[in-house]
């Protein structure tokens, strides 16, 4: 069995930052494309916000509200893949000091894990 070396991980991580952006950024496209041929001629009001016409609130609501494939529920899936890939770095760095047996940074790695998880869910605000 080959020995998975600390360069084996670092090109692993680098192709997951890579492909984790390319992928992305391609979700974002397609999402704005569809954005924008269904919301062609359409008049926008931006002098007010108002919360509660805004259906996109949490992840959940992505998820559930991507098999209308609307183009602003796209593009919101593709803005939280660029949210979750240095994320996934982070997991992907706790594996390879956990096969190095550097438990140390595996902890402080799963500390990092727990704060990004802890303000992604809302935190103390709620």
């Amino acid at each position: 069995m080959n020995k998975v070396t600390d360069k084996d991980i670092q090109a692993i991580i680098g192709n997951l930052l890579r492909i984790g952006v390319v992928l992305s950024m391609a979700t974002v496209l397609i999402g704005a494309v569809i954005y924008l041929l269904g919301n062609a001629g359409k008049s926008v009001e931006y002098h007010t916000f108002d919360y509660a016409k805004v259906h996109l609130k949490d992840i959940k609501s992505i998820f559930t509200n991507l098999h209308a494939l609307e183009g602003i529920t796209i593009i919101q899936l593709g803005l939280l893949m660029l949210i979750f890939t240095p994320i996934a770095r982070i997991v992907m760095a706790a594996v390879s000091f956990f096969i190095e047996k550097d438990y140390l940074y595996v902890l402080i790695c799963i500390i990092v894990l727990l704060i990004i998880a802890m303000s992604l869910s809302g935190g103390f605000a709620h």
